[in-house]
Order: C-alpha cells, then sequence, then structure tokens
C-alpha cells in the first residue's frame, strides 16, 4: 500500500509505537514518519506508506504551528510535567501584563534548547544524557517565532499559539515566557497543530503532487530514461533554470535537481 496522510497522535505514547498502531491498523509493513512527537505531546504526524517515506525531505512542512499550555510557578528540569520538582503558589498576574509577556517574543529568538531534548551530543541524545544524571551542554539555537498570541489566562495556566520555525522548541519558549514574568514555568500540554500545509483530516490520504513543496519541471526527451534512471540532458527539460524539481511521467514521478548545468537525481521512480 502506497499512502501518504496526516495522523494524530495522542500523548503519552512514543511516535514509534503511535506508527506501530498505523501500520497494523491498515496492514502495511513499510511505513514512516516525518517530525517526531516525544510521548509528552500531541498532535499531528505526517505518515507515508511504502515508497512514499522517500518523499519526506521535499515535503511543504513549515512553518509548524503548536498550542501549548504554560504552568506558571512549576519548576522542571524537561520544562513539562513529567520531571515536576516543585510547585510554588503565585499571585496571578493582570491580563495585560501575561499578553504583553507573550507577544513579546514575535521574532527572531536566540536560546539554548532544553536538556531533555533530541538533540544529539556526540552521537547519543540529549534526553538520554540527562536521564542518566549526566551534565548536558548545549550550544545555542536561533528560531524564527512568526506569530505568537495568548489564546486563554487561567491562574495559573497560561495557553499560547505560536507559529515557528524548523526545530523551534516550544518548551524553551515557554520557559523563556515564564522568566520574563519572573517566576519558573513548565509546560502542561504541547500540541502540533500544523505542518506547513499538513493539518488532520481524518487521516484522508493526500495527493503527493500537490505536498511537495517543490515545482514541477517537464521532461521532453524519451520516457524511458526516467523509467531507468538514465542520466538526463539539461536540454530535455522545459525549466533549465537551477534549483529541485520533480518530474511526472503519469504512472511515477522523480526528484531531480539543477546545478552547475547538470541534472542530478535526488530520488528515482516514485510510484503515484
Amino acid at each position: 500500500m502506497k499512502r501518504l496522510f496526516v495522523a494524530y497522535k495522542p500523548a503519552g505514547i512514543g511516535s514509534n509505537a503511535f506508527l506501530g498502531r498505523l501500520k497494523r491498523k491498515y496492514g502495511v509493513k513499510k511505513a514512516g514518519f516525518s517530525g517526531t512527537l516525544d510521548p509528552f505531546a500531541k498532535g499531528v504526524l505526517v505518515i507515508g506508506f511504502g515508497s512514499y517515506t522517500k518523499l519526506f525531505r521535499f515535503l511543504d512542512k513549515t512553518p509548524k504551528t503548536y498550542r501549548a499550555t504554560l504552568w506558571l510557578g512549576a519548576k522542571s528540569p524537561s520544562l513539562d510535567t513529567e520531571n515536576i520538582e516543585n510547585v510554588k503558589i503565585l499571585s496571578p498576574f493582570s491580563l495585560d501584563a501575561v499578553q504583553e509577556t507573550v507577544e513579546s517574543f514575535q521574532g527572531e529568538l536566540t536560546y539554548t534548547p532544553p536538556i531533555f531534548s533530541a538533540k544529539k551530543i556526540d552521537g547519543k541524545r540529549a534526553y538520554d544524557l540527562a536521564r542518566e544524571g549526566k551534565e548536558v551542554e548545549l550550544k545555542k539555537v536561533t528560531s524564527t517565532i512568526h506569530d505568537i498570541k495568548l489564546l486563554h489566562y487561567m491562574h495559573p495556566f497560561v495557553t499560547f499559539e505560536a507559529i515557528v520555525s524548523e526545530g523551534t522548541y516550544i518548551r524553551s519558549l515557554g520557559e523563556l515566557i515564564a522568566r520574563k514574568l519572573g517566576v519558573d514555568g513548565s509546560l502542561s500540554m504541547l500540541e502540533r497543530v500544523r505542518e506547513g500545509r499538513f493539518v488532520y483530516e481524518d487521516e484522508k490520504p493526500l495527493d503527493i503532487k500537490e505536498a511537495l513543496a517543490i515545482p514541477k519541471n517537464e521532461y521532453l526527451g524519451e520516457s524511458d530514461n526516467l523509467k531507468y534512471g538514465r542520466k538526463l540532458a539539461l536540454e530535455d527539460l522545459k525549466i533549465k533554470n537551477e534549483g529541485t524539481y520533480y518530474l511526472d511521467s503519469g504512472e511515477f514521478l522523480c526528484v531531480v535537481t539543477i546545478k552547475n548545468g547538470s541534472v542530478h537525481y535526488e530520488l528515482g521512480r516514485v510510484i503515484c
């Protein structure tokens, strides 16, 4: 079975375990997902069956939209409710102060990722090192917060929505909001609402050509050249500008890159 669709992962289960459920549900053996969600987080997960797993890196998956609830006064090294060490009872803030603080984070943001993250240090995940009690030092990263807004404030919980660039750590964003208010804070809920153009719609199959983030080109040469992965000549392409394109034969598609006057395959034949 070949299928590309958006699933909704619930909280409390890892992405790999959730993928196992989907494989059993649809009776498939080869499947994959793009954009891991850890067990604490819930939300959209792009799923591919069969050869469609090869298309993940060409999909239109940015920017990403998240909703999160920040628990003011809750201190946790993982910046979520899985490792709460202390909860401080706080006096409520004014709604205007909370809204102004949340919205102040729109724009470019440089910060240190949480130690309980999937970033690798010497080939090992940071969260594995942190759980082993080892010291974790991560380099600062820069993210773009395209838009952020307050959805609801019911003390001590602040719910916000953020549209962000690839690789943004929403737990860190929550921590920064709390720090600007002068308190500790950890997420009590994290949901990925959208990945680029992808939203949850009852796992309906997606049109892979519409899902691609690259433009279509047209191959004017012999169709067997595409079918058998033969070297392609630049003069046989309708668009000759440098860039990455997909070629549609009607039965399958290929992904190629034009660079320095040559055509290179990024991805061979994928049956449509």
